[in-house]
């Protein structure tokens, strides 16, 4: 009966989870109201006006009372990944406003080329449903009846038969194709925390487009964090221990873990940076150029935002792209469907 309980209890939790567009109008008033003088918690009392987002301040409020630090409080209250990332330096730097914003330009960014994405596949996919809707009919439907049709013609009604045969071929390795996608996402995805972070390094190298995506955000990761540390006064072994305990970002808490055995050796920071395969030889080059602190902390800044821009001009030009592969994909299906439904009839054409 416990368990049970349970598990309606978990249900009702996870009702509670915000949708990504009002958790970044959730931390985007939050951030406001602290520019305005507030404090954190008079501001999580203020947002519980919004009925879509009291019962969020309610268990931030709840949890930050309870002792919870900010970022448990945001990650108990189901918000993405990068808003309880951001929120876990708030620990170390004991800049809120500072954080938040940063984290509301990031969520903004990552939200605004999401939806950018699904506009864009959205009428493609449809298309795509329609078109192989019409193909299952004209199998099950068009063809047979062309075989009676065609009976005093053998070549026509052989046409038929591997036209038939061909979209049975075509439908069987599709869904085959999308029955091991959906098998291996799956167990990615309840498996990926077993293997080794060197594992999933090598694996992800081998991925073209996605390691280039990952070493842009990796590097941007770690120039930020590194940054806003810095500019809270900590010394490099410090900052790199806070890095270290990202659980949300397991390649840059594996790089800091490296970095601080380097430095315990005695070696510079960036004798090592370079050997990183998702850091960028720039991120490297300004580690080995600056020796003072301020300079290096102004420069990262720089830099981060430099990436920000890069990142934001690679997903749009890779949206940009994606949709006229899915019209060329509708483009064959509908080629496909022409010269199945014209090649019996001119086979039969041909023998008159």
């Amino acid at each position: 009966m416990a368990i049970f309980l349970r598990k309606i209890i978990m249900c009702f939790k996870k009702k509670d989870k915000l949708a990504p567009a009002l958790q970044l109008n959730f931390i985007r008033r939050l951030h406001r109201l602290l520019l305005n003088g507030y404090t954190l918690l008079d501001g999580l009392k203020i947002i519980k006006w919004d009925t879509q987002l009291s019962t969020a301040a309610d268990n931030i409020s709840l949890s930050l009372q309870n002792g919870y630090t900010i970022d448990e409080a945001f990650e108990k209250a189901h918000f993405h990944p990068i808003v309880v990332d951001y929120m876990s330096f708030v620990k170390s730097n004991g800049d809120l406003e500072g954080s938040i914003g940063k984290c509301v330009d990031m969520f903004s960014d990552r939200l605004k080329y999401t939806r950018k994405l699904s506009q864009m596949i959205r009428y493609p996919l449809i298309l795509l449903t329609i078109f192989s809707l019409l193909l299952i009919f004209i199998k099950q439907s068009v063809l047979p009846s062309f075989i009676d049709i065609f009976q005093t013609s053998e070549e026509a009604s052989s046409t038929v038969v591997i036209s038939m045969i061909t979209i049975e071929v075509f439908f069987t390795i599709a869904v085959l194709l999308l029955i091991i996608l959906i098998i291996v996402v799956i167990f990615w995805q309840f498996t990926r925390h077993k293997f080794s972070i060197e594992n999933r390094i090598a694996l992800y190298n081998r991925l073209p487009f996605y390691r280039t995506i990952l070493k842009l955000q990796t590097s941007f990761q770690f120039a930020t964090h590194f940054q806003t540390l810095l500019k809270a006064g900590m010394n490099y072994k410090d900052i790199l221990l806070q890095m270290k305990q990202q659980k949300k970002q397991p390649i840059i808490a594996y790089y800091s873990d490296l970095l601080i055995d380097e430095l315990s050796r005695g070696f510079y920071i960036s004798s090592l940076l370079s050997q990183f395969s998702f850091l960028d030889k720039q991120l490297v080059a300004i580690f080995q150029k600056n020796n003072d602190s301020l300079e290096l902390e102004k420069e990262l800044s720089l830099y981060a935002e430099w990436l920000s821009e890069s990142i934001q001009t690679k997903l749009m030009k890779s949206i940009t792209y994606f949709q006229p592969l899915f019209f060329i994909i509708v483009a064959c299906f509908i080629i496909f469907i022409y010269i199945i439904l014209m090649w019996p009839m001119f086979q039969l054409i041909t023998t008159i």
